[in-house]
């Protein structure tokens, strides 16, 4: 059970400097490899400025700077933790086997959220 707590321990330092620092703020965070190069805002730009909105109640906010990150990512983390650490205090060993109709589903999700986010006017997380 270290490696569970262990993880659990370095997601609350990385949310704890996220709270701490503000995203939004230069100087704390690198840019988006992908904003910088093309100019195209990534399924995952402004997933720190999101979280660190969320973690200070501010729901709207959160949803402004990144839809996908606070209806998805951030519950299915939380969910595969869960299952993870649960397999990990039940012993069981094998990795589980994720189905591929699961991973088709993300990658289009994930190219349909990158394509509608970049339109002009859309109001799903292009806030800088």
């Amino acid at each position: 059970m270290r490696t569970p707590v262990y993880a659990a321990a370095g997601g609350l330092a990385a949310c704890a400097y996220v709270y701490v620092n503000d995203p939004s703020e230069p100087g704390h965070f690198p840019p988006c490899p992908t904003k910088v190069l093309s100019g195209l805002d990534c399924p995952f730009c402004g997933g720190l400025r999101s979280t660190h909105e969320l973690m200070h109640g501010n729901l709207s906010a959160a949803l402004d700077f990144n839809a996908f990150t606070v209806l998805l990512f951030i519950p299915a983390m939380l969910v595969v933790y869960v299952v993870w650490t649960r397999d990990q205090w039940r012993g069981r060993t094998e990795a589980r086997k994720v189905p591929l109709w699961t991973n088709i589903s993300v990658a289009v999700l994930l190219v349909a959220f990158t394509v509608v986010r970049n339109l002009p006017g859309m109001p799903l997380g292009t806030s800088a």
